[in-house]
């Protein structure tokens, strides 16, 4: 199964082929662009590395958030905008679950990825031994910190909001992980993906149509639009 992956949700994009778990070619950018400047050539280098074409891909998958409104936004538009008309499955990927899967095999640590959410909250959840301990949410630092201090284990940070978050909550060392695994990867989406899609019991629900990205919060213009209601 060749699956093409997508992550646009925090302030890096990558992209990746991946087929039967190894990474046939990928491609990443942190270099604060717009993504819906970055994401189709980058995609493009993709196939031209590869010697694939979008005809040989059997599943679209992308992170459906938490993250960037805007970039969550982006994802999906290109996603569906790819499998439009394919008839192929589409898996939607938590980023935090893919910005977790790295250090899936740290055993004993809590591993803790944090994006920036703004208005004082981190996009989080909390993970030990590749186990879920917690759903996404929006907390706050203060929150977070009560937690990990009652967890009482060593703390692995990631995320784009890993430098806030360590900032934000001192009095503790934290795991370091490697420059390269602080991001979300797209090859990872597309393993947790393939993942998901076997273990289902009923596959016909990953289509392009029931594809929804997960934001967990209103965005800044649903909150406007809101208070304007309300006065």
């Amino acid at each position: 199964m060749l699956i093409l992956a997508l992550d646009t949700s925090s302030v890096s994009a990558s992209c990746a082929l991946v087929e039967d778990g190894a990474t046939v070619a990928s491609g990443f950018l942190n270099a604060k662009i717009t993504h819906s400047a970055t994401l189709m050539p980058m995609i493009e280098n993709l196939f031209a590395a590869s010697g694939r074409k979008v005809g040989d891909v059997s599943m679209f998958a992308a992170t459906s958030g938490p993250g960037s409104f805007t970039g969550v936004r982006i994802g999906a538009s290109i996603l569906l905008g790819l499998a439009f008309g394919k008839g192929l499955p589409c898996v939607g990927v938590s980023t935090l679950d893919v910005t977790a899967y790295p250090f899936s095999d740290r055993e004993g640590v809590i591993v803790c990825p944090v994006m920036d959410a703004r208005r004082g909250q981190f996009y989080n959840a909390l993970f030990r031994d590749g186990r879920r301990l917690t759903e996404d949410r929006a907390i706050s630092a203060e929150d977070l910190d009560a937690q990990l201090r009652e967890l009482n284990a060593p703390v692995l940070l990631c995320g784009d909001g890993y430098a806030l978050a360590a900032k934000l909550m001192p009095g503790r060392e934290y795991v370091s992980p490697p420059d390269d695994l602080i991001y979300p990867q797209a090859a990872n989406a597309a393993r947790i993906a393939a993942r998901i899609y076997e273990s289902a019991p009923d596959r016909s629900v990953f289509t392009d149509l029931n594809f929804k990205p997960v934001y967990l919060r209103p965005s800044q213009a649903e909150r406007v639009c809101k208070e304007k209601e309300n006065i």
